[in-house]
């Protein structure tokens, strides 16, 4: 499945006001069935501003489906930081990348770069801006420079087993801390799954992170 990532707008309100504590605090996935986005992306901060005010529906739990409403909390939560000459993955020749990834020059100058545009890279080194904003392109790819660091938060892929017969559905997947109550828990990103997905009759419902990018990447400027 083609998926699309969106963070919040209101996320670092949310960390800068001590909202979040991703490391102690419950995280959680909630499967949407159905999701309005319009202005939230940019106007939602917390649960209540997307599922209360009925832009997003849940996904139908119970029976069958081994989904129970408010979603299923993170496990194995991490948050690592690294340096962008450490970054591990290397800009390569004539090699195709998708949008949001996030490559460090072969000879480390001290920045990173994440792809805005998807393509395949050209058959030479690009010559890099080193001013964070800047972009430049590389044969099919657009590289927009984004940093000296990288922190990615990661955790366990959520999952909801399908008991025969039974089917889960959800087109969405949106992540936020759970306090319990759904207007003072932060909301933090969204997936758009393209489309509905299913899983059914014992199989199960695997959203995956990004293998290299986790859940979330964040950059030190």
């Amino acid at each position: 499945m083609a998926v699309t990532v969106t963070v919040y707008g209101k996320l670092q309100q949310s960390v800068l006001e001590g909202r979040i504590n991703f490391s102690s605090d419950t995280i959680k996935a909630m499967l949407l069935a159905s999701y309005t986005v319009g202005s939230t992306g940019d106007t939602a901060q917390f649960l209540s501003d997307v599922v209360t005010a009925g832009v997003g529906v849940e996904a139908t739990g119970g029976g069958n489906t081994g989904y129970t409403a408010g979603g299923q909390a993170l496990t194995s939560k991490t948050l690592v930081y690294t340096a962008a000459n450490s970054w591990a993955t290397q800009r390569a020749n004539s090699t195709a990348y998708t949008v949001g990834d996030v490559v460090r020059p072969a000879s480390g100058n001290g920045f990173v770069y994440q792809a805005t545009s998807a393509g395949t890279s050209g058959g030479s080194v690009p010559t890099y801006p080193t001013i964070v904003g800047q972009t430049v392109v590389d044969g099919g790819v657009t590289w927009t420079c984004v940093g000296r660091g990288v922190l990615v938060v990661d955790a366990a892929d959520p999952s909801w087993t399908t008991i025969n017969p039974g089917t889960l559905t959800a087109a969405y997947v949106l992540f936020y801390k759970d306090t319990g109550t759904p207007a003072t828990s932060p909301v933090i990103l969204y997936w758009d799954l393209g489309g509905s997905q299913s899983a059914s009759n014992g199989g199960a419902f695997t959203p995956q992170l990004d293998s290299g990018e986790g859940l979330l990447v964040l950059f030190t400027s």
